[in-house]
C-alpha cells in the first residue's frame, strides 16, 4: 500500500486537509482521487469541525488528472473503465455534499481537476500569481466531475463557454473579477486568508450557518445533477474518438 496523500489538521472548529504527492505537479491518480473521497465523507457527520481548509502542495495546487494514470483506464471491462471515469464525480459530490463550510486554497497553477474539485467546495482562495487552465476540450474532452453546471452558476454561459471552448489560462485578478475566486492573497498566504474566513465564519451559529449553506446549494444547484449525470460516460466516449487521440498527441507534443 502506498503512503497516503492527504493529511488531516484540526485546530478546534477547523480542519485543514492537505493533499500532496510529491511528484507530477501534484495531479489526481485513482489512489488521491479515493483518498479525499473518502476524507470528505468523514466530515458529513461530524459535528465539531465547522470549516474544512482544502489545499495542494506549497508550491502548486494541482496539474489535473494524472495522464500517466489516465492511460491505466483502458484496461479491464467495460464496467471497470466505465467506474474509474464516474470516481472524480463521485469526489466533487462528497466535497459539496459537505455541511461544513469548505474553503479551496489555489497556489501557483490549477488545471482541469484541480479547478472541477474546488468548484464544489464553497469559496477558493487564489495567491496572486496562481492561474486556472482548463484544457479539457483542447485534447478532446469534456469537462467532467459535474463542473460544468457549477462553473456556469459562478460565471454565466457565455464566460463558461469562453473558459471551455478557448482553453486560455486565467489570471487570479479575472478569476476574481468573474466570480471564480472568491479571495486573492499573496503568494504562499491563501491558507493564512481562509483561516481569516473560517474564524469568522465559527463565529456565527453553527445551524443557521448550515441550513443557509444547504438553502443555497438546493437553489444554485436544483438542475446540476439533470444537466450533468452523463458527463461522465461523455468524457470516456469522446476520450476514444481519433481527434481526440490526435488532439492529445499534438498537446503532449507542445507540453
Amino acid at each position: 500500500m502506498s503512503q497516503p496523500y492527504v493529511t488531516i489538521e484540526k485546530d478546534g472548529p477547523i480542519a485543514t486537509v492537505t493533499f500532496d504527492r510529491h511528484k507530477n505537479l501534484n495531479a489526481f491518480d485513482g489512489q488521491l482521487i479515493l483518498e479525499l473521497t473518502d476524507v470528505a465523507r468523514s466530515f458529513h457527520d461530524d459535528l465539531e469541525t465547522r470549516v474544512v481548509i482544502l489545499t495542494g502542495s506549497k508550491n502548486y495546487f494541482s496539474a489535473g488528472a494524472d495522464i500517466e494514470d489516465l492511460s491505466s483506464r483502458s484496461a479491464g471491462s467495460d464496467v471497470e473503465k466505465r467506474q474509474t471515469y464516474f470516481r472524480g464525480v463521485r469526489l466533487c459530490e462528497a466535497w459539496e455534499a459537505m455541511p461544513q463550510i469548505t474553503i479551496a486554497c489555489m497556489e501557483k497553477l490549477a488545471v482541469g481537476a484541480g479547478v472541477a474539485l474546488p468548484l464544489a467546495c464553497d469559496w477558493r482562495v487564489l495567491g496572486e500569481s496562481c492561474y486556472l487552465y482548463v484544457p479539457e476540450v483542447k485534447i478532446g474532452l469534456n469537462l467532467q466531475w459535474g463542473a460544468l453546471p457549477r462553473l456556469i452558476n459562478l460565471v454565466g454561459p457565455a464566460r463558461a463557454k469562453r473558459i471551455c471552448l478557448l482553453c486560455e489560462k486565467m489570471d487570479a485578478q479575472t478569476a476574481l473579477e468573474w466570480g471564480l475566486a472568491d479571495e486573492v492573497a499573496p503568494d504562499g498566504d491563501t491558507v493564512a486568508k481562509a483561516l481569516e474566513m473560517a474564524a469568522t465564519v465559527c463565529e456565527m451559529p453553527q445551524v443557521a450557518t448550515q441550513m443557509v449553506k444547504e438553502a443555497v446549494n438546493a437553489t444554485a444547484s436544483a438542475l446540476n445533477r439533470a444537466t450533468s449525470f452523463a458527463d461522465a460516460d461523455q468524457s470516456w466516449l469522446t476520450a476514444m474518438t481519433d481527434d481526440a487521440r490526435g488532439a492529445r498527441d499534438r498537446f503532449n507534443k507542445k507540453s
